[in-house]
């Protein structure tokens, strides 16, 4: 499986949007509160009977449950004061899961390189799944897949040795999202299980394929960090697996194929977006290194994807 790391975050729960001076002074927020301490104070069975009244989903462990139901009230209740600004969010969420080389116990100096490379586009409007791409990619650097890659991707010998190599691949992602208007019409943001796929994957192939790294794929959210700081868990509670289990969802289709995966991180954000999250950059690349991004950043979409030139 992934690891991934990065440091830790603020969450924001219980921020205004309307941030200005004095603004939780307006009767509402102390309406909001009062609710809250009554939804902390309830049952689950009590939970999933008032989450379905307002046909809101009753799947997921008690907090999950409380948080849910707590930010329909709030959303309801900010929506009557119209201090809530839906406006100037992202109109698209690109989910990406690399598959990559890699071998038994993983030794330190084994160079992991991109095979599969699948994009799923997420309609933030609709909060549906809208388009999927995928390709595999040839390796250069070590053609011949192991066992051990195989056993755990599904991807075989065959499949790879008839692949493109990395660089075109890009170029038909990139011709992809132009076609979708991705930082031309519409605003989008890339989204990931972790902090590995951007800052170790697609960073190390971009240095194998002598190219520089993307520009559009510089920030993205780290759906990990997203979902530790809504439903307050540890770290150590945000696997794919688990989070979808605390969300009273399975897992769907084949574990490590990279389309599957995406697809599953796609439902957990869905989820997370019908749950009253604000799933925003909390990553970026700046310098080849890894960094958090403040949770106080203004929202803003990636650039019109281009492809990036090559290195000297």
């Amino acid at each position: 499986g992934k690891q991934h790391g990065g440091a830790g975050e603020q969450g924001t729960e219980g921020k205004s949007p309307g941030s200005g001076q004095g603004a939780f002074s307006d009767p509402v927020y102390k309406e909001i509160a009062v609710t809250n301490g009554y939804i902390n104070r309830m049952s689950r069975e009590e939970l999933r009977s008032k989450l379905a009244e307002f046909k809101l989903e009753t799947r997921g462990v008690k907090d999950v449950l409380k948080k849910r139901l707590k930010n329909y009230y709030k959303k309801q209740k900010l929506m009557q004061k119209e201090v809530l600004n839906s406006d100037g969010y992202y109109d698209y969420i690109c989910v990406v899961d690399f598959e990559a080389t890699c071998e038994e116990g993983n030794p330190p100096e084994f160079v992991h390189e991109i095979i599969e490379f699948p994009i799923v586009l997420l309609n933030t409007h609709t909060l549906e799944i809208e388009d999927t791409f995928q390709q595999y990619v040839k390796p250069e650097v070590n053609p011949k897949l192991s066992n051990f890659c195989i056993g755990l991707t599904g991807i075989t010998q065959d499949i790879i040795d008839k692949a493109d190599a990395f660089p075109q691949v890009l170029q038909n992602v990139i011709e992809w999202m132009r076609q979708r208007e991705l930082g031309t019409k519409y605003s989008y943001c890339m989204l990931t299980d972790g902090s590995w796929d951007m800052s170790k994957f697609l960073n190390i192939q971009c240095r194998v394929s002598r190219i520089k790294y993307p520009s559009f794929a510089k920030k993205w959210i780290n759906i990990r960090k997203s979902y530790g700081n809504f439903y307050k868990v540890p770290r150590n509670q945000t696997k794919l697996t688990i989070m979808l289990e605390k969300l009273g969802m399975t897992y769907d289709g084949r574990p490590h194929s990279g389309l599957d995966d995406s697809k599953n991180i796609a439902r957990i954000a869905i989820r997370m977006l019908q749950d009253g999250c604000e799933l925003r950059v909390n990553e970026k690349m700046h310098a080849g290194q890894l960094m958090t991004v403040s949770s106080s950043t203004p929202i803003e979409g990636a650039p019109a994807p281009q492809m990036p030139r090559y290195r000297n």
